[in-house]
């Protein structure tokens, strides 16, 4: 079982699985094109061994398969999460509120396992301090063209609420911005704001201290979603999932405990009364460039490493992406949890195409009508559930993360104008397209068999209408428009259609358009793309419509034409000035084809 990052390199290297970059590479666009040709691929863990302006090696890749996940938790497949969950937890299905009260004492389980305090310890072996203090030693990633500097990208931040005194191991960036000084991204609604805005109130600073590497189950943790349980946090999750406590010992410059075995830490604070720095651009999970903000500046004291220390690194960007296996982590652990509230819950899966919070595949077991939005509303209270922006419900049999086949199944099943409800919610802060900063809409589609009782009538009259998905259609098969650039019809429900946006409103009229041409028969679902999407590759074409939508602004129900009955008609384009639309646009992240290329006989050598 992999304890810190070098056993897990060990383990990767003796099942296959990670492979040793000995040519010299720069951590400026070259590293994150490998990386991200690798992961894309499904291919190996990567250990770049010289890269250049750094003495240090950097590994990257760790995560990138669902088979490298499970093994960084000490399983064999991620499905055994729940499984354990389960036994601990004793799940009754039906208990609803009393059964989850009844078993928060098992809960506490959780934190039986507390840390271990040790005087001395490995990651201490090298201590740099005052003038010594320079963060350009480390081989810290650019990732992509238009990013606004080198991003650590898998930092585990500890701090600790100087009001409260729970403590917080949470994954934010951190782009350096000089020897001793990085951004902290701390968005509104994470922990380390709160733990920030608790120091402000008492005047002080607040400490901060940043593990990189270590024990691949606590890199996991500080990204899962824990539920707010006293005595429950990053370190005992990882010791529930280790089965022993978690080695911590105390900083060299900073009143708090960093773990033992990670390979590098950097100790510090941040200031609230300090003036916010510029932050970014950044290649975010969304797959778009996160444009400039402000956010609170992290003043590095001190810098303490293992000998011969090995540099984490992760990238994200358009998925799939190695963030997806560990969204996929927390999805396999708190589906147990999730089902102690909605006890009707089969399964669900968040797609990678759905970067985590856009959308939610649900699978129930139906027995009264309007179970589904019951569910679906359900979810949307649970902890970061709030920022789910689409969730599909069915209870057919269709595998949850068959991502094609279940829109499929719901659509056979939802009746546009009939079986769908929008909201008003939190959402994500990246999310470019809500109608403002951090607040937007969310859409729950009921694909759920209907009872008698949910039989009404859709707009147009077409309440009782047979329909039948129409067959793949492409390009030459379907009406031109001058507008359009590309289309497709995959089949099952969907017209895909993509134009260069010139003007207010024209993915909505060249929408409306389509649903009254005769090709609409046997569709559900028009979304308009912008020119930069394939049509023809579903993931492309969904992860650009769920993350281009606000549904309350974008989604509307037409009757279409030529007896096709209503369909669901989704701008997906931009959205720009003339339409009301107040923030900048964001580009898709993109490699500079010139790294590309000249990285492509290294990727083909290796085999990767």
């Amino acid at each position: 079982m992999p304890g810190d990052l070098r056993r897990f390199l060990n383990l990767l290297e003796e099942r296959g699985e990670l492979v040793r970059v000995r040519d010299r590479v720069s951590p400026v666009l070259e590293i994150t094109a490998l990386a991200d040709r690798a992961v894309k691929a499904g291919g190996p863990a990567l250990l770049f061994e010289d890269v250049e302006g750094s003495e240090l090696p950097l590994a990257i890749n760790l995560f990138g398969t669902r088979r490298r996940m499970a093994w960084a938790l000490g399983l064999e497949d991620l499905d055994e999460l729940g499984a354990r969950l389960r036994g601990l937890i004793d799940v009754r299905v039906g208990g609803g509120l009393i059964g989850l009260a009844s078993n928060l004492p098992k809960l506490r389980e959780l934190a039986a396992l507390p840390p271990k305090r040790v005087r001395r310890a490995p990651v201490q072996d090298i201590v740099w301090t005052g003038d010594e203090v320079d963060l350009g030693r480390l081989p810290v990633l650019t990732c992509w063209p238009q990013d606004g500097g080198p991003f650590v990208t898998l930092p585990l931040v500890i701090t600790e609420d100087p009001e409260h005194g729970d403590v917080n191991v949470g994954m934010y960036r951190m782009q350096v911005m000089g020897r001793d000084v990085t951004g902290m991204h701390w968005q509104r609604h994470k922990t380390g704001a709160r733990h920030l805005e608790s120091a402000q109130r008492l005047g002080r600073r607040l400490q901060v201290a940043v593990a990189l590497g270590g024990d691949p189950a606590l890199t996991y943790a500080a990204t899962a979603p824990i539920p707010p349980i006293p005595g429950i946090n990053e370190y005992s999750l990882t010791g529930y999932l280790r089965g022993r406590g978690v080695e911590l010992v105390k900083g060299v410059t900073v009143d708090l405990e960093v773990p033992a075995n990670a390979e590098i830490v950097l100790e510090g604070y941040v200031d609230p009364e300090e003036e916010w720095v510029v932050e970014g651009p950044f290649g975010d999970h969304t797959g778009f460039y996160t444009l400039q903000d402000r956010y609170p500046a992290f003043h590095v004291t001190a810098i303490t490493m293992r000998r011969d220390a090995i540099y984490p690194a992760t990238i994200v960007g358009r998925p799939p992406m190695e963030d997806a296996y560990l969204i996929e982590a927390s999805e396999r652990l708190f589906l147990v949890p999730a089902q102690l509230i909605l006890p009707e819950i089969v399964d669900y899966h968040m797609p990678p195409a759905g970067i985590a919070h856009n959308l939610v595949n649900v699978i129930i077991r139906k027995s009264y009508p309007g179970q589904a939005y019951k569910v679906g509303n359900g979810l949307l209270g649970l902890g970061q559930m709030m920022f789910a922006k689409v969730i599909l419900v069915t209870d057919a049999e269709v595998a949850a993360n068959d991502h094609p086949g279940f829109w499929r199944t719901v659509l056979a099943n939802a009746l546009p104008g009939r079986d769908h409800q929008v909201a008003k919610g939190p959402i994500d802060v990246l999310d470019h397209a809500s109608r403002s900063w951090s607040y937007g809409s969310k859409l729950i589609i009921d694909g759920t068999v209907k009872h008698p009782e949910e039989l009404g009538r859709a707009p147009g009259g077409a309440g009782a209408r047979a329909w039948e998905p129409g067959p793949e259609r492409d390009r030459k098969q379907l009406p031109a428009h001058a507008e359009v650039r590309d289309q497709h019809q995959p089949g099952g429900g969907f017209w895909f259609l993509t134009t260069r946006k010139q003007r207010a409103e024209q993915g909505r009229h060249i929408g409306e358009w389509a649903a009254h041409q005769a090709a609409a028969r046997g569709v559900r679902l028009i979304a308009v793309l912008d020119h930069e999407t394939d049509p023809r590759d579903f993931e492309d074409a969904m992860w650009t419509m769920l993350n281009n939508i606000d549904p309350e602004r974008d989604v509307q129900v037409v009757d279409g034409g030529h007896g096709a009955g209503p369909v669901w008609v989704i701008d997906a384009t931009p959205k720009i000035a003339d339409e009301g639309f107040t923030r900048a646009w964001p580009d898709k992240i993109a490699m500079d084809p010139e790294v590309t290329e000249r990285m492509a006989p290294l990727a083909e050598r290796l085999g990767i």
